[in-house]
């Protein structure tokens, strides 16, 4: 079956085309790169790996609820609609819900695939540009592993929302080298980081989580070189420059903030547009969830220098002011621990296996 046909909503045809803009940058110079740029290449370099090796994708999923996603998660729980939905209703919304948030992300890595390459073209720097190159096969593998897991584990898709698609288009069309960074590596991965991270320590199925984690893994190099890239530029430039910044910031957490809602998955179901969204406001699950999702947006935006008075105050009208005192480095080294100790302990698993089939071959063939 082709992808087309998984389609909920049949996205466009034809490809969407996002005029360029912007110079492409050589730098001749390849001696000199900044140490903790060029270690995080390295990192970047030993850290690949497969996605069709490392994730056992033997694992059942049960389409209609691979998440485990509990009642109150729904944006429709305790609404009039709620005692209407037959068991199998509920099934069905399960699985549109989990279609409908892995279908972003899967939307957003192919995003982030894009302007990582864009970030190889028009970085000045050549340690920059390596390190892009090693993130850019990052996120064509995170595109590859979601677009798996939807059309075998789930069997549906929904096309890109509305707020992403412009965020995106935001970014790219934008001439300045270090756009791509900003709306990239600080909104829209900073965001799916923390929404992986949520999902990643609340399911109880086996598989998502490890697509979750390792994914994630990555994506904390992500961040941090992000971080280290615009904390530099940002210190060379002017007020007025930064203020720039900041309003696009402004503007793209407000996108990102209402990219969260779920409001099409409702539509499918028949609720009318403005009432999905008047439910998704009044969610108090989805509430925390969309706040907690700025855990690793304020504090980078913070450290890198972006921290106006009008920053701050869209930050308190959003109510995530406080997150800006997030320790993001011991959150991302927390992402690296899971990773690895999910690893163990799978692999770890499997070794005592093996070794058991082997002493169990050895003693039948001593008693034989």
């Amino acid at each position: 079956m082709s992808t087309h046909d998984l389609y909920v909503n049949g996205p466009q045809d034809r490809p969407w085309e996002v005029p360029a803009s912007g110079a492409a940058r050589f730098s001749w110079d390849y001696d000199n790169g900044r140490e903790r740029l060029l270690a995080l290449y390295q990192k970047g370099k030993d850290k690949q790996w497969d996605g069709a090796k490392r994730i056992d994708w033997d694992i059942e999923v049960d389409p209609y609820d691979p998440l485990g996603t509990p009642d109150e998660a729904m944006t429709l729980y305790g609404t009039r609609h709620w005692s209407k939905l037959t068991a199998k209703d509920k099934a069905d919304l399960r699985r549109h819900y989990a279609s409908w948030q892995f279908s972003q992300f899967l939307h957003g890595e192919q995003g982030a695939m894009v302007c990582a390459a864009r970030i190889v073209e028009s970085a000045p720097d050549l340690d920059a540009k390596f390190y892009s190159a090693t993130q850019t096969m990052d996120e064509a593998r995170h595109a590859e592993i979601y677009g798996r897991f939807l059309h075998e584990k789930i069997g549906m898709l929904y096309p890109v929302n509305d707020n992403l698609q412009g965020l995106l288009g935001d970014t790219l069309r934008d001439s300045r080298w270090d756009m791509p960074y900003l709306g990239m590596q600080v909104l829209i991965e900073g965001l799916a980081l923390a929404a992986f991270g949520m999902l990643r320590d609340t399911t109880d199925k086996p598989l998502p989580k490890q697509i979750l984690a390792y994914v994630m893994q990555d994506e904390a190099r992500h961040v941090a070189f992000g971080r280290m890239a615009l904390r530099d530029y940002y210190k060379q430039l002017s007020e007025a420059e930064l203020r720039e910044r900041e309003e696009f910031v402004i503007e793209g957490c407000y996108l990102m903030r209402d990219r969260l809602r779920g409001v099409e998955v409702l539509e499918n179901f028949g609720i009318p547009k403005a009432e999905a969204e008047q439910f998704s406001e009044q969610n108090e699950f989805l509430h925390l969830f969309r706040k907690l999702l700025f855990s690793r947006i304020v504090p980078c935006v913070k450290d890198i220098g972006l921290w106006g008075k009008r920053l701050q105050q869209a930050y308190v009208d959003m109510g995530v002011l406080d997150m800006g005192d997030s320790n993001l480095d011991l959150l991302m080294a927390e992402d690296e621990e899971i990773a690895d100790r999910l690893d163990a302990e799978r692999f770890g698993r499997e070794e005592t296996a093996r070794v058991a089939e082997v002493e169990e071959a050895i003693a039948q063939g001593a008693t034989g």
